[in-house]
């Protein structure tokens, strides 16, 4: 199954996304054992520290909202080194623009599925990544779904993450480089990059 085309409508959503803002997703954060936990506190002031404006967390599972403003020379690297330096954290980061961020929650192909809570959508950590998992569309998941974009796949999986051979397949793929969040934390974290920078 492919993502749905881009329709002028959605297109003129996505310019409501400020070009500096973005969000970084930090894999496997305060899931599990305590050497994953990191304070929200601490990583907002991990990002300041890093000269990046208008610094804001969504959850408790690494999630960080923030503009570049002038601060646009490597960014990834940039918060990646800090990260293992500061907070010991050396997990995949994925760092995405505010328009890409728009882009995958408009441009969702998996709409209709009956449990919304067990949709996914993982972040690549490149790109191309995508490629990776253009086998799996090939084969016959049901009742779970998946889907591919341009920066992101869709994952619907039937009986929740924990149990889905979808998920693990998936994460196999991309060798543990992706990271999944479900639409309604995208959602979220959507209106927040379109706020990003115009004082809301």
């Amino acid at each position: 199954m492919s993502a749905k085309s881009t329709s002028k409508s959605t297109r003129s959503r996505r310019a409501a996304a400020s070009s500096d803002a973005r969000v970084a997703l930090l894999r496997g954060v305060n899931l599990m054992a305590n050497s994953t936990r990191v304070s929200m506190s601490d990583l907002r002031r991990l990002f300041e520290s890093l000269g990046f404006r208008d610094v804001r967390t969504l959850l408790n599972s690494g999630n960080v909202v923030f503009s570049v403003g002038s601060q646009s020379g490597d960014v990834l690297g940039r918060i990646e080194k800090a990260l293992a330096a500061r907070l010991g954290r050396t997990s995949p980061v994925i760092v995405l623009t505010g328009d890409e961020v728009v882009a995958a929650v408009e441009d969702n192909p998996l709409g209709d599925v009956a449990n919304p809570s067990w949709l996914l959508v993982v972040a690549l950590k490149n790109p191309t990544d995508g490629a990776r998992l253009k086998p799996l569309l090939g084969k016959r998941w049901a009742p779970e779904k998946l889907a591919v974009g341009k920066r992101v796949a869709y994952l619907w999986c039937a009986k929740g993450v924990a149990d889905s051979p979808l998920w693990t397949a998936v994460d196999r793929a991309l060798e543990k480089t992706g990271t999944a969040r479900n639409i309604a934390t995208m959602t979220k974290l959507m209106t927040m990059v379109q706020a990003t920078g115009r004082g809301q």
